[in-house]
């Protein structure tokens, strides 16, 4: 057998079905893996030992009398630190809230996997209210990218995105308003899917905000999806809820039968590197050559677009820095302060809603480039991962969100996108491409991720 730490969920769950490992050993093995990592990456944010031994000990009974509760039942996972979770706090990345209150309920997609059987092993990090593509956090510190502690994980999902390369654990969970589980998943080489809005119910609800799984295979992931989508009165946004079977048929997809658009270059915020253009052509390559039709598309991303999607999230976040008494706005990350009230403090009601008009004018954009295509493929990030310790690459607070071009638009058209590692730089960085479906169609978006994992090339090791 394969080191626990390289086990994927559902060989966990045949491990334990067949009785060749039980729940509290691979619960026992992973604290272990966890303790040798986190000095270096600093991934979580709590560690709950004692809590992940006693729910791998009750999924032990079960699997026993072979009566587990999902084929998930005592599989380990991580949950980022602003998804609620009984009796934990959650500052959401700031030290502007601490010491914050134990939530007194679990956030619908944490009750799902708290049903399912899941072992909750902790919470992990992310940066200051989630409005950094990057692991740096005034609450948190630092969290650094395994492939290289010297880089950054991106974010805002960035302990997720960390402590699944570092095989903290096979299953783990993030929230995504821009990026924010494929730009983690990008640099650290892993997967992850960003749901169609609503597919995944959450509370509170909010445009663009989904919850999503954050795995080393994109098996791993359907399996979590099978639970997720389960209906939650508390999203007032969620979908009506459709029995699917997110594994069933993962590798039936007809690449022959497919229209699939290439997005090179979308022409806004921060030009693509070089190695990552390569990537994503040779992954179209890939996929023309197994069959589908592959055709490139031009952008459809005007800049102000993306400065409109900008000021919006500066004027979100500004209404909530000046709610803070001032001894508390000191406590922020100093860059999300400067990002949030540089010019977000002057606009009036019109530059919101013009900021506003803009971002639905991108929602349009988007689903009108699509139409077309059953799938589109793109690069997740144009860039390479950065500097662990900058906040954004170049570093500055008024220009801060660059790097989003490519993942933000289908937040807002609530198209499902997901990124699943293609290759490595010559630096041995992972490089990821994105994958965008139609609107509502998870499922397709998850068996091209499949054929992709079928269709490229070797990878290099999980970092050790």
């Amino acid at each position: 057998m394969a080191s626990i730490h390289e086990l994927t969920a559902a060989e966990l769950a045949a491990s334990y079905s067949g009785g060749e490992l039980s729940p509290v050993e691979a619960t026992r093995a992973l604290l272990e893996r966890i303790d040798a990592w986190e000095p270096r990456l600093n991934a979580m944010y709590r560690i709950d030992r004692d809590g992940a031994l006693r729910q791998a000990r009750d999924a032990e009974s079960r699997w026993r009398v072979q009566a587990p509760l999902s084929p998930l039942d005592g599989v380990p996972v991580t949950i980022k630190e602003n998804i609620y979770t009984k009796g934990d706090p959650a500052p959401i990345g700031t030290a502007a809230n601490l010491p914050a209150a134990p939530q007194g309920a679990d956030a619908p997609p944490a009750a799902r996997l708290r049903e399912a059987g899941c072992v909750f092993l902790g919470k992990t990090t992310m940066p200051d209210y989630g409005m950094l593509s990057a692991g740096v956090s005034s609450a948190h510190g630092i969290t650094r990218n395994p492939w290289n502690t010297a880089k950054n994980t991106s974010g805002s999902s960035s302990g997720a995105g960390a402590a699944a390369a570092a095989g903290y654990a096979p299953l783990h969970l993030g929230t995504d308003i821009g990026g924010s589980v494929r730009l983690p998943a990008t640099h650290c080489g892993i997967f992850a899917l960003k749901p169609s809005l609503g597919r995944v119910p959450v509370y509170p609800p909010y445009m663009g905000r989904v919850t999503g799984p954050m795995t080393r295979d994109v098996e791993a992931a359907a399996l979590m999806m099978n639970w997720l989508t389960l209906p939650d009165a508390r999203d007032f946004m969620s979908l009506p809820f459709r029995p699917v079977d997110y594994v069933e048929g993962l590798e039936s997809l007809d690449l022959k039968k497919l229209r699939i658009g290439f997005l090179p270059d979308m022409r806004a915020g921060l030009p693509v590197h070089a190695e990552v253009r390569a990537a994503a052509e040779a992954a179209a390559k890939a996929l023309a050559a197994a069959g589908a039709s592959v055709e490139e598309m031009k952008s459809f991303l005007a800049p102000e677009m993306l400065d409109g999607m900008a000021r919006f999230f500066e004027a979100r976040s500004f209404n909530d820095f000046v709610q803070l008494p001032p001894e508390r706005q000191q406590k922020v990350l100093p860059f999300v302060a400067e990002w949030c009230t540089w010019r977000a403090r002057s606009f009036s009601g019109r530059d919101v809603i013009q900021a506003y008009a803009h971002v639905m004018a991108m929602r349009e954009a988007a689903v009108a480039a699509c139409e077309p295509y059953d799938y589109v493929l793109s690069p997740t990030s144009p860039i390479l991962p950065y500097e662990a310790e900058l906040p954004c690459p170049g570093n500055d607070p008024r220009n801060a969100l660059p790097h989003i071009a490519f993942t933000v638009p289908f937040n807002m058209s609530e198209q499902p996108a997901a990124s699943v590692n293609w290759s490595f730089s010559a630096d041995g960085l992972p490089i990821g491409v994105q994958l965008i479906g139609r609107r509502f169609d998870d499922a397709g978006v998850l068996k091209l991720a499949r054929a992709i994992e079928l269709l490229r090339p070797a990878q290099k090791p999980w970092p050790a």
